[in-house]
């Protein structure tokens, strides 16, 4: 028996990779995050499955379900939402299935930062403008945000950020970020990346505000940095043509004379 925690991906069913489709049909118990998770991905579960939305459960209950599984000796399925490397409470049931001596694994899943990217069209790392990507949010009332790690202090380094659940606290992160960014500095809001719902607001951090005709969710990405949307960038080296690579050399002595 094993628990397989699997990144069930930002919203769009098909964008589950196939080892957690697959894992998903084998397990005879499905628990997952409904608040989150597209019921199409539950069409998976296997005939007769048990299937736990847990939204309105508490830690002691999805584990109680879990232990369950394993005294019957049945596989698990364990869905979140995106990724389950950020903001999924997995470490929490990790440990708590490591004191039980309780198997598991880990499948992960695409992040909603980079579906709200695709979503875009866009590249968040463009040579000489950003190389850095900050995953980020707010404090909230499930988990506050340690001292060190303030939207002012990532902003001030000029990377890509990506701030979460943090929509609903707009003008904070807007008062926040605007002295080290600039007020002209482009903004994307994408809420419910590739959900058939999907919605996508370009601004700045001075015409956001104005730009968001209705209150969004807080589900909804905030990505800020100038490279959203850049153009004015140059092109990287690992595609010139006089630039020497293990996979292509270049010259009468290339650094990597004996690649295939």
């Amino acid at each position: 028996m094993t628990v397989h925690f699997i990144g069930a991906g930002p919203g769009a069913p098909d964008l589950i990779t196939l080892r957690g489709r697959d894992l998903i049909a084998a397990s005879p118990v499905c628990l997952y995050a409904g608040s989150l998770v597209p019921a199409a991905l539950l069409d998976h579960c296997p005939p007769g499955a048990r299937i736990v939305n847990t939204a309105p459960l508490s830690l002691d209950t999805i584990i109680a379900e879990i232990v369950s599984a394993h005294a019957a000796g049945h596989d698990v399925a364990r869905l979140h939402s995106g990724d389950l490397s950020v903001w999924s409470a997995m470490g929490e049931q990790l440990r708590r299935l490591r004191a039980l001596d309780i198997p598991y694994d880990v499948t992960p899943g695409v992040p909603s930062f980079a579906a709200a990217a695709a979503a875009l069209g866009a590249e968040l790392t463009l040579p000489g403008i950003a190389q850095s990507v900050v995953l980020t949010r707010t404090s909230g009332r499930a988990t506050s945000m340690p001292p060190g790690e303030t939207l002012a202090a990532f902003a001030a380094t000029g990377a890509t950020l990506a701030i979460h659940l943090s929509i609903h606290v707009l003008d904070r992160v807007l008062t926040e970020l605007t002295p080290h960014y600039g007020a002209d500095c482009p903004v994307a809001i994408v809420w419910r990346a590739s959900w058939p719902d999907e919605r996508i607001v370009h601004a700045t951090l001075e015409t956001l505000e104005a730009a968001l005709a209705t209150e969004l969710e807080r589900t909804a990405l905030i990505l800020v940095g100038p490279a959203i949307g850049a153009t004015d960038f140059g092109e990287s080296r690992l595609y010139a043509g006089d630039y020497d690579r293990r996979f292509r050399p270049v010259g009468t002595t290339p650094r990597f004379p004996e690649a295939e």
